[in-house]
């Protein structure tokens, strides 16, 4: 796949898929905050897996980030669980994304390069 298979805003490189359990979903609400999370700039793909109360969505982790995605969550009276194993992926998923993020910062360097101002032998 290449970017171009992507929406707007969505790297191939930083693209993420995480599946968040969720606690207090109505009818209503789901529409919403589905709604409310692929309106974001850098959502990619939001989906929402009724027997398993199971929210999985796709981003570019340099332009999301699971903070705010969970904010959209709870201002539609919903919330994440409490559970152990979704509590262990979510701490998880924000460590990685924020690895994700200062990657993307970072500038490469090379102690190989050639200092300014001086010229390579030949």
């Amino acid at each position: 796949m290449s970017d171009l298979d992507h929406r707007v805003g969505v790297s191939e490189a930083n693209l993420v898929v995480r599946h968040l359990k969720l606690v207090g979903i109505t009818d209503d609400n789901i529409d919403a905050i589905i709604a409310g999370i692929d309106g974001t700039f850098g959502i990619d793909a939001v989906s929402f897996e009724e027997a398993k109360s199971t929210l999985h969505i796709g981003y570019d982790a340099t332009h999301c980030n699971l903070d705010g995605i969970e904010t959209i969550i709870r201002d539609n009276g919903a919330d994440v669980s409490d559970d152990f194993w979704t509590k262990m992926k979510e701490g998880y998923y924000q460590f990685v994304d924020e690895n994700i993020r200062e990657n993307a910062k970072h500038k490469p360097w090379s102690c190989h390069h050639v200092p300014p101002g001086k010229t390579r032998k030949k």
